[in-house]
């Protein structure tokens, strides 16, 4: 059990450090420079010339494609970002899943271990524990480190997804537009309390199909990532709620799509394997 809420834990974690980064970094942004930069081909810095450029580039291309409408390029975009992204989340869910499979037929070797290495008060029958511990693994396939693996998608995702967001901070035109019923370039109440509301579905969605144990840890998220996410909308430009209403609603449909897919495949594995 602890294991499987340790994997929980871990994406709680990143999600959380994630808007994070965008909000400080943002603020830093802001406070060392007096405003945000108009982001050019001249702009120094890797990151800036290889990542931030070209998206911007991207939304000033399809914008022209639509009349000028920032709003259509910015739903582009996104979608764009999250269809080109989702292997790797496809491939870190299905990992999750096949990890969690192993812990599980584990678990009850494991809870033995455990209970003996809580008596134990010497070094050297600690150290017999720690080696039958690692026999377990060894005998279910469970590799410890996994878990640092099972970062890799998201740390991918990272810069690609930080480097849209700046491109829509620093490309003034967006916020010469208008979509819909709101400024591109102001804030809007009503899509602040809908980014904050997407997020929370969010949150909610990710926490079906999970043991009561893991919802309780994650209970926090589901409260937590929404309030910051209205917080900074309320004074951010509209094209970033947008933006962040737009991709929200995509992970949304994407974590439905990997549960069933998922879930249904660990389901029909736990029958194949259980003794008749």
């Amino acid at each position: 059990m602890e294991k499987k809420s340790a994997f929980t834990s871990r994406n709680v974690f990143l999600a959380l450090l994630g808007i994070g980064l965008l909000i400080l970094l943002s603020g830093c942004q802001q406070a060392g420079t007096g405003g945000i930069q108009e982001i050019t081909s001249g702009t120094p810095g890797f990151f800036n010339h290889y990542f931030v450029y070209p998206f911007s580039l991207l939304l000033k291309t399809f914008a022209e494609w639509f009349q000028g409408s920032y709003g259509l390029s910015i739903i582009l975009v996104t979608l764009m970002i999250r269809f080109v992204l989702l292997p790797f989340a496809l491939k870190q869910s299905k990992d999750q899943m096949h990890m969690k499979g192993k812990m599980a037929k584990a678990q009850p070797e494991l809870s033995v271990i455990q209970e003996k290495m809580k008596k134990a008060k010497d070094a050297e029958t600690k150290t017999k524990l720690q080696q039958e511990t690692m026999k377990v693994y060894q005998k279910h396939q469970i590799n410890p480190l996994a878990a640092l693996g099972g970062c890799l998608p998201l740390l991918i995702q990272l810069p690609f997804l930080t480097g849209f967001y700046y491109a829509i901070q620093r490309t003034p035109e967006i916020a010469q537009h208008s979509f819909l019923w709101f400024n591109l370039g102001s804030p809007n109440l009503v899509l602040t309390l809908l980014a904050a509301g997407i997020y929370f579905l969010q949150a909610r969605v990710s926490l079906v199909g999970l043991e009561e144990a893991q919802k309780k840890q994650m209970a926090m998220f589901s409260y937590l990532s929404p309030v910051m996410i209205g917080m900074f909308s309320l004074t951010a430009p509209a094209a970033l709620p947008l933006y962040w209403t737009i991709g929200g609603i995509f992970v949304i449909l994407q974590t439905l799509l990997t549960k069933k897919l998922f879930h249904a495949d660990s389901s029909r594995n736990r029958k194949a394997e259980a003794p008749v």
